[in-house]
């Protein structure tokens, strides 16, 4: 990190943006930014609440890149011909990665934890969080989503908090390979699964992740993690599992409900067993909390103190997040955008009632080529006879994208392995298809990532669904 310089954030709404520029400005860093969505109107609360953090917004067309001296930081998303990106180079401003940034922020924290995997990372982050902040921790983290717990009338958008202790926690992405950059202190691996890349590919990158750890908290419940498991000297794994005993955290006796879930977690390191109950459903759920309390015992807490924090979980925003009831008909606000997320929205749904009309937003044409398979499989396996598959175009805000795969493929897929499915480009029409066929104890569950615009389209949908 630059210290003294100013630092221009290109998408600076984006979920891997906002936090970063909350971390910098509490820092006392002087920070601007644009966005496209900004741009095109979108969204328009979380730029109020950057602005009142201090933080000036620019056109995302080059005027807001104004000398030599700043730091313009860009991510994945943002492509060289932005206009900032081409304003940045002809003025000889620097240019870093989103991710190379956090990393450096991150690597020089005495003390780090890093929260990785395919699935499951944001909730995860969210609770170790929680549980060293309630234990008098003061951690600074970093996550991908809102974290209910710390969410104030003046933080709104709590996907940062800002610690003096020199813990940082932090959510660290493999998609487009920067997990590569970060030496965690603890690294935290839920699993390993086909996303963005080739697990080939993920495999090496979790390896190394991991190899830099003094401790690592893994799934042996996911058979790629539990092999990395065995590559690691047992004195330095804590272990974590729903089904095999061996593991140091076993977790038992889980008892779903529609609001949380029990269940028993037996350390056997230390021998203490307690019981516990979340606050938020599904055993994926359950998995994400055993990770949590494993990097809470890294850090030096008891499985009590842990626990004690963890039963006050409240959430992260979009996952499985109710937004409402009308009419009888429930509707769900949910992240779920690979294949693997998918599978647990709909299996921990279906231990309830109900029949599921499920919106699905692909989140961008590349991970919907990369993952079509996966994805026909996820929906087919997971939906049920009644089950109704509803999908608009992917993620698009511009930029140049291969277009080749799109949502009529996934639902054909779909349609062939004997499941209910419609693709339409427009989400309009998905809204009038989810309004028509919805009836009393259906539950419309609205998926996707990278558009916050999805969680507007559910709560319009409910209250159209209220209004009859």
């Amino acid at each position: 990190m630059d210290q003294g310089r100013p630092y221009f954030l290109c998408g600076i709404g984006g979920s891997g943006m906002l936090p970063l520029a909350l971390i910098l400005r509490a820092r006392g860093v002087s920070v601007a930014g644009s966005d496209r969505a900004l741009d095109q109107g979108r969204t328009a609360a979380k730029f109020d609440f950057l602005r009142a953090q201090g933080i000036a917004l620019f056109p995302q067309d080059g005027s807001g890149i104004t000398g030599p001296d700043l730091v313009v930081v860009t991510s994945a998303a943002v492509e060289t011909q932005v206009p900032d990106v081409q304003q940045a180079l002809a003025i000889g401003a620097k240019l870093v990665t989103r991710a190379a940034l956090l990393a450096d922020l991150f690597n020089a924290a005495p003390r780090s934890i890093g929260v990785a995997g395919t699935s499951g990372k944001s909730t995860t982050t969210a609770m170790i969080g929680w549980i060293l902040q309630r234990d008098g921790q003061d951690p600074t983290v970093m996550n991908g989503a809102v974290m209910k717990n710390f969410i104030a009338p003046d933080l709104p958008f709590a996907s940062a908090l800002i610690g003096k202790s020199g813990l940082f926690v932090s959510e660290v992405d493999e998609s487009d390979g920067s997990i590569a950059q970060y030496a965690p202190h603890i690294a935290v691996l839920n699993n390993i699964a086909l996303d963005h890349k080739s697990l080939d590919e993920l495999r090496l990158l979790f390896r190394d992740f991991v190899e830099k750890s003094s401790v690592a908290v893994l799934n042996l419940d996911n058979g790629e993690t539990a092999a990395l498991a065995k590559l690691r000297p047992p004195e330095k794994v804590i272990s974590y599992s729903l089904e095999k005993r061996d593991a140091r955290l076993f977790a038992s006796d889980i008892a779903p409900a529609p609001d949380g879930i029990a269940f028993a977690v037996r350390d056997a390191a230390g021998g203490a067993a307690i019981d516990m109950r979340l606050a938020v459903p599904g055993r994926h759920n359950v998995s994400n909390a055993l990770a949590a309390l494993g990097a809470a015992l890294a850090e030096g807490l008891s499985l009590e103190a842990a626990s004690r924090g963890l039963g006050g979980f409240a959430g992260v925003r979009r996952r499985l997040e109710l937004v409402g009831t009308a009419r009888d008909i429930t509707v769900i606000d949910d992240f779920a955008h690979n294949p693997d997320k998918i599978a647990a929205t709909l299996t921990t749904l279906h231990d309830f009632p109900g029949r599921l009309l499920v919106l699905f937003q692909p989140h961008g044409y590349g991970p919907l080529k990369t993952m079509k398979d996966a994805f026909i499989d996820a929906f087919a396996r997971h939906l049920h006879e009644e089950d109704v598959l509803v999908m608009p175009d992917p993620v698009y805000f511009g930029g140049t994208v291969d277009r080749s795969v799109t949502s009529h493929d996934i639902v054909q897929g779909v349609e062939a392995r004997g499941r209910s499915a419609y693709a339409f480009s427009d989400r309009l029409a998905c809204g009038d298809m989810l309004a028509s066929l919805a009836r009393p104890g259906d539950r419309i569950v609205v998926m996707g990532a990278r558009d916050d615009t999805l969680s507007q389209f559910a709560a319009e949908l409910l209250a159209r669904l209220a209004s009859g």
